[in-house]
This record gives structure tokens, sequence and C-alpha cells, in this order.
């Protein structure tokens, strides 16, 4: 499950879908965000300052993709723990919040690329172990979303004992890094690898 980032949409992602699983072998998903807002494109919420969600938009689409996701896992068969959540920008703030906001169940793992953990009034995590295994990555000269905003998801994460894997890419800016995405085919079927079932990316 990939979520795209501010102003992009579901096909943003396509691509990654073969880069993470190259065999095909797992159910890949990529929703739109429901917001049309400027400069263009699909939106998750309202941007008013980064690393703060405007509430509103972000409660509304928080508990309307909630239910979407809950409903899909329920027509597909895959569950929670056969769900990876990944997310690019935006969507790695969603990823963190529907992974480890407070009464969402928890997925097999989590991929943030290039985002930060969502201060919002009314949402809360839930940090309480075991977490799933995590995947936090951040371009060193992101001009977008400061890297600082990675370092203080993996202290945060690190400190509720979860079992992360840190990757901050120098020289890089607002992007994926194409190396690490060469490793993540490889943590995928890891963390998926201890239940049978078909997962889900």
């Amino acid at each position: 499950m990939l979520f795209h980032g501010r102003g992009a949409d579901e096909r943003d992602l396509y691509p990654l879908l073969d880069a993470l699983d190259p065999e095909r072998r797992l159910l890949g998903v990529t929703p739109r965000g429901p917001l049309s807002l400027p400069p263009g494109g699909a939106h998750w919420y309202a941007v008013r300052e980064i690393g703060y969600p405007d509430p509103t938009t972000f409660g509304t689409t928080f508990a309307a993709v909630s239910a979407w996701l809950d409903g899909l896992q329920q027509e597909t068969g895959v569950g929670p723990g056969r769900t990876v959540l990944g997310g690019f920008s935006q969507g790695a703030v969603m990823t963190y919040a529907l992974g480890l906001g407070r009464g969402r169940p928890r997925p097999a793992g989590l991929v943030a690329l290039s985002g930060f953990v969502p201060t919002v009034p009314g949402f809360e995590l839930e940090l309480t172990p075991p977490l799933p295994p995590i995947v936090v990555a951040h371009g060193a000269l992101d001009p977008v979303i400061g890297v600082e905003w990675s370092r203080r998801a993996r202290g945060l994460l690190e400190d509720a004992g979860a079992r992360l894997v840190y990757r901050e890419s120098p020289g890089l800016g607002h992007t994926i890094d194409l190396e690490l995405l060469r490793e993540l085919p490889s943590w995928i079927r890891q963390v998926l690898a201890p239940q049978g079932g078909q997962p889900s990316a």
C-alpha cells in the first residue's frame, strides 16, 4: 500500500510497485488523496505548517482512509498483519498516522520516505510495543521537508523500541533514494515471511 505525495496522484507511485515487488507476487495498491487543493493534484490534507497538518482536513482524511483501508482488507482477505504501508512526503505522514495512530491495527511494516510524524490536535499515536518494523529514509538536503523531521521520528521510534532501519542520503533532496529502493524488496520479504497467505504491499 503506497501513499503518494502532495500534488501528485495514485499513478505517481505505480513504478514503485514493480521496484518493490519485481516478481509481482504481492497485491499492490496506490490510493488517491481525497482533496483537490492549490497548486493542483491530489492532497491528503491542507498544509499550514510543516510537521503540523491542518486539523480539519487531516482528521477527515484520516477517518475516511482508515475506513477505506479496513474495507479493502476485508474485501481482499489480506489483513493488517500481512500489509506493508508506505508513502512519500505527505504519503509518509499518512503512513505514520495509519500505521501508528491510536485505535489502528498494526501493519506488518511501515516505509516512511521524506516525511514526518504528524502532530495534530485530537490525533494520538499508539507507541506501546511491539511496534512493526519501520524504514525511515530522507534526503539530507531536502528543501521541502527538512531531514530533521526524520531524525525526530528516528528518536521517537527508537525510544519506543521499534525495529528501525534509518537511511539519510547525502546530497539528496526531496526525492526517493534509488539505492534504498533496490534494498527494500528483501526487507519487505523479511517482514512478511513469518506468516502464510497472500501479502499486500
